[in-house]
């Protein structure tokens, strides 16, 4: 027998459906899939395709046939989190490597603890990073495959910034570091080759934000308050020493900043209730990712710092609890 779940007046009845919501983030990031596509061609078609499809099938199969329960692939979510991992493998990697990465992100990640709106942790990022820890030579291949644009072969296409990590570390400057390797804003906002499948292009990961927020699908608290956070941190340093510290700019352009900021941080059920809670979320995670980056192995922090904070996210959430409706109020 099922339990009945019964909770207190007042219900708010809306038009959202978990399936809506879904389908407008698939929507929001269909402009990086679009250009991914075009700079990386068969490849980024590749992972994406198995990326997505991996997830949906081991979710069907685990609810069909081991937890027995009701087969809830038609929400979508399965196809977020298979295009999520796809977005964040690099666009060299083996078609299997999205296979597992989904096997680990609904597996483990999110069917283990009972399905969608039950996971602690971004199904996703866990499988990408445990992609990471156990591929690291794949997982750090950042060269780029033929693309529909130039039909080049594969040729190196190192991440900013690992770049600037090694070229810090034989002791140049990162004026040193720019003039070398052709850095350029516009070339991160529009066409930043080095890096995820997902990364491209900052303009279109741009575009699907201001999407998920005209639809209301996400608010701006936690997206902002992790790119206010990293400008703020990585300006000091860079006022601090500008030679060897990287402008809060380019920190922001550069690397998983954006994708995870509007995409993997603002996830319903790993991510804070209230504003107040979103905007302590969005700090820590600016704060570890910057951390990660400057002092760290990696040269990039935003999956750890994200995981990281989805675990304080029961313990933010008990200190800033959403006022209750009905509250009695004193007189006098």
């Amino acid at each position: 027998m099922k339990k009945l779940l019964v909770s207190p007046a007042p219900h708010i009845h809306g038009q959202e459906s978990t399936s809506k919501l879904m389908r407008d983030v698939i929507i929001a990031l269909s402009p990086s899939v679009a250009v991914s596509v075009i700079f990386f061609g068969l490849s980024a078609i590749k992972l994406v395709l198995v990326g997505v499809l991996s997830a949906v099938i081991l979710e069907y199969l685990i609810q069909k046939y081991l937890m027995k329960t009701k087969v809830t692939i038609g929400d979508y979510s399965a196809i977020v989190t298979g295009l999520l991992l796809a977005l964040n493998l690099p666009p060299s990697a083996p078609w299997w490597i999205a296979l597992i990465g989904s096997a680990v992100a609904i597996g483990v990640a999110k069917m283990t603890f009972g399905g969608l709106g039950q996971n602690l942790f971004n199904p996703a990022l866990v499988g990408r990073v445990f992609l990471l820890v156990s591929f690291p030579v794949i997982m750090t291949d950042w060269a780029i495959p033929e693309s529909f644009i130039t039909g080049a072969d594969a040729s190196s296409g190192a991440t900013a910034l690992s770049i600037v990590k090694e070229g810090l570390s034989r002791g140049m400057t990162m004026d040193q570091i720019f003039n070398a390797n052709n850095f350029s804003y516009g070339e991160m906002l529009l066409s930043k080759i080095g890096g995820s499948v997902g990364e491209v292009s900052s303009l279109a990961l741009l575009l699907g934000f201001i999407y998920l927020l005209a639809r209301k699908v996400i608010t701006a608290h936690i997206p902002l308050s992790i790119i206010g956070t990293v400008m703020l941190i990585t300006g000091i340093f860079y006022l601090a020493d500008p030679l060897h510290y990287p402008d809060p700019v380019f920190s922001v352009l550069t690397g998983g900043i954006l994708i995870g900021a509007i995409f993997m941080a603002t996830d319903y059920v790993t991510s804070p209730m209230s504003k107040k809670g979103m905007v302590l979320f969005g700090a820590g995670i600016g704060l570890i990712t910057v951390l990660i980056r400057y002092f760290g192995a990696y040269p990039e922090g935003v999956s750890f710092a994200i995981l990281i904070m989805n675990a304080t996210v029961p313990l933010i959430n008990m200190f800033f609890k959403p006022k209750r409706f009905g509250k009695e109020v004193k007189n006098g």
